[in-house]
């Protein structure tokens, strides 16, 4: 199996995904409309992710110049990894030879997914040695609470320039 512009051998284990595979124009073109409305995945999204990942075309404009109608430009909605985007964008990385069509029947079963739940972590414990300085911090000032000291992850803190000037006025000057 070769090459089809090149005329290079492929490697042998690449001929049987070479058989299944093609770019995305290849695909499109052997369908009604040119595909529009249905669903087209990579086979490295299938690897890559549990989560599913496809495009539904919503419209294509081929180059009727090309040999075999395999050039052109095609849109749609996303959906990575499970999250679908509101905008029609273009699809890009169209000339890759890793595109599948999903078949009709087992669109809905492909496009199904409920989202596992994402704990939200807001507090971290300190690294050691700043856990240390703070409860020696802590012991120093009287204050005997027995607190595991945490960062909080969703607080925002703003810091001007006038905090750092006053910080270093408070403090003095070690000489």
């Amino acid at each position: 199996m070769a090459r089809p512009f090149t005329g290079k051998r492929l490697p042998v284990l690449a001929w049987e995904d070479a058989r299944r595979e093609s770019r995305l124009f290849a695909l499109l073109c052997q369908r009604p409309l040119f595909g529009l409305g249905r669903v087209v995945t990579r086979k490295a999204w299938l690897w890559q992710y549990e989560e599913p990942c496809y495009w539904l075309i919503t419209r294509v404009r081929v180059d009727y110049t090309a040999e075999n109608l395999d050039h052109g430009k095609a849109w749609g909605y996303l959906t990575f990894r499970g999250k679908t985007y509101n905008e029609v964008k273009e699809i890009d990385k169209v000339m890759y030879h890793d595109w599948r069509m999903v078949p009709k029947h087992e669109e809905e079963c492909f496009k199904k997914f409920t989202p596992v739940s994402v704990e939200i972590i807001q507090y971290v414990p300190y690294p050691p040695l700043l856990r240390a300085m703070i409860l020696a911090q802590r012991q120093k000032e009287g204050k005997l609470d027995t607190q595991e000291p945490l960062i909080d992850l969703e607080k925002i803190i703003i810091f001007t320039n006038d905090y750092f000037k006053n910080q270093k006025k408070a403090k003095g000057t070690p000489v």
